[in-house]
């Protein structure tokens, strides 16, 4: 009838110091905790099964916040050249994976990053020209708020020296005003309305990629947003219903839904909450704004290594306002995207002017640049903010030439949002970065990369383990009011756990990315299992 679970470190994460040895599960749900002599005597009559941690360490399982599944399994199969530090090697792999394509295929690779290369700049279509003028050629940036291609591709898009940006997007041109290959945020729908269709077949195996990496990440849930990018949105959805079953693969993915879709999701038929034993459906996703890297992120003043531009604004503050309302006709909360300070002032306008529905909390994504005044508001309003530490280790130190001094002070403040009491959720943002919860944490407690000895950036919006670890439990949990039931290894909570080899309590940090997953469990069924 239930199970035992036994042979190591339990860390249930309501106090710092807290930990047991053994916990005993029934029907999906934890039953009591506490030492191994003691649960198997008082349920000795119940316990059907008994599953050993081997020395390994268990805390409440990790749910990475803020991703999309099926783009991190795309860029698993695609050419990825996020770790690439030139244009001649970029190239270089273009070229290779053209070369195996049929003539007119399109060819196209994922997370290319200007700001590994010397000089940073961001290469031109006619490079990607002399790679190939037989196959169409995209290349998405690092953010996926831009991409870059070819002059073939720009042709099939219709995209010439004639056509104006459109609204929150921007084509970049020339002196003579002949578009570059570089496209921004909605500029980039030129190009994606004629790539060619996806299929079922298609997005389920970017989504079983996906969904086998997360648990072998650790990861028991995700809340993750893939509805409208892919053509048919009932067809997305479908495919996670028949993925992520609820029985053979479970895993508690709340799927945020993308606002042109709410509405014909909801005369399809579809209902916020619950579709399958671990599927849900989440908030209304809107973006605000784009990213910092391609100066396309909403900034109350310029860049300060660009002032001819702030940023764009994909919605105007008043039309920002009228699809929250839109979200609260629905009954739904929702999930804003806002990177720079004036794209988080149009939304704390906006979820001002209509707040949540009972028992219903907003979020914020990333908010990278906030403001003191910003930060008062918040502090009043039933929202989470949604934050990727590792954006500290990528964004830095470019970032400081993009924001100057004076913005910089009250950017990425993690530790300035937690002391305020402003509830904080944690993720990757992934395929933008990795989707592996170590490297999250690392980020917020060290805030450098791997492998530096430096103070990091911004050293007092430093993170204790603790914290960092509750941001991907029971932070994701807060994000859509499952507080009371997961995110923590207490008695009533969901049997949900990820289990390290080693307790990340007695480690230093860069040694918390040498642990392995040894066993994902969702629902009280294990998903992944590395046991020795």
């Amino acid at each position: 009838m239930g199970t035992l679970w036994f042979g190591g470190t339990v860390r249930p994460l309501d106090t710092e110091e807290a930990s047991f040895n053994a916990v005993f599960t029934e029907k999906g749900k934890i039953v009591a905790t506490g030492s191994e002599e003691a649960l198997r005597d008082e349920y000795r009559n119940r316990i059907t099964r008994e599953e050993n941690l081997y020395g390994g360490t268990m805390y409440p399982g990790f749910t990475d916040s803020h991703l999309h599944m099926i783009g991190h399994g795309e860029k698993i199969q695609r050419l990825d050249l996020s770790e690439v530090t030139s244009v001649d090697k970029m190239m270089s792999l273009l070229k290779e994976s053209a070369s195996r394509l049929p003539d007119g295929k399109w060819l196209i690779a994922d997370g290319f990053n200007e700001n590994l290369f010397t000089p940073a700049a961001v290469p031109h279509r006619r490079e990607l020209d002399r790679v190939t003028s037989e196959h169409p050629v995209v290349v998405s940036r690092v953010c996926r708020h831009a991409m870059l291609v070819n002059t073939y591709a720009l042709e099939l898009g219709g995209i010439d020296a004639a056509v104006p940006d459109p609204p929150g997007g921007k084509i970049e041109k020339d002196n003579n005003g002949v578009p570059t290959g570089y496209l921004h945020d909605q500029a980039q729908d030129y190009i994606r309305h004629v790539m060619p269709s996806i299929d079922g077949e298609y997005l389920e195996k970017a989504l079983l990629t996906s969904l086998e990496d997360l648990w072998e990440k650790g990861f028991t849930g995700a809340h993750t947003e893939d509805l409208n990018y892919y053509g048919d949105h009932i067809l997305t959805l479908k495919v996670f219903e028949n993925v992520i079953d609820g029985e053979k693969r479970k895993f508690r993915a709340n799927l945020l839904v993308h606002h042109e879709v709410a509405r014909p999701l909801r005369e399809a038929g579809y209902q916020t909450g619950q579709l399958n034993r671990t599927l849900e459906l989440g908030a209304v996703k809107i973006f605000g704004d784009g990213a910092l890297g391609g100066r396309t992120a909403l900034l109350r003043d310029p860049y300060s290594d660009d002032p001819s531009t702030n940023g764009v604004s994909i919605h105007q503050r008043e039309d920002l306002i009228k699809i929250v309302a839109t979200a609260r006709e629905l009954v739904m909360p929702v999930a804003i995207h806002t990177i720079g300070d004036l794209a988080l002032e149009y939304a704390v306008d906006a979820l001002e002017a209509h707040p949540p529905p009972e028992g219903m909390r907003d979020r914020l994504i990333h908010l990278q640049v906030t403001a003191p005044d910003l930060l008062d508001r918040l502090q009043k309003l039933p929202v989470v903010l949604d934050i990727q530490p590792r954006f500290v280790a990528s964004d830095f130190p470019w970032v400081e030439q993009r924001l100057g001094k004076d913005r910089l002070s009250h950017s990425f403040a993690w530790k300035t949002y937690m002391n305020m009491g402003i509830a904080c959720a944690g993720g990757s943002d992934a395929p933008i970065e990795p989707p592996d919860p170590l490297l999250g944490i690392h980020a917020a407690v060290t805030r450098r990369k791997p492998g530096e000895s430096h103070s990091g950036y911004l050293p007092d919006e430093k993170l204790t383990l603790f914290e960092a670890l509750r941001l991907f439990t029971t932070g994701s949990a807060s994000a859509i009011v499952k507080e009371q039931e997961r995110g923590l290894i207490k008695e009533g909570y969901t049997a949900d756990f990820t289990v390290f080899d080693r307790d990340l309590f007695e480690l230093e940090p860069d040694e918390w990315l040498d642990c392995k997953v040894t066993m994902t469990v969702v629902d009280e069924s294990i998903m992944y299992d590395k046991r020795s």
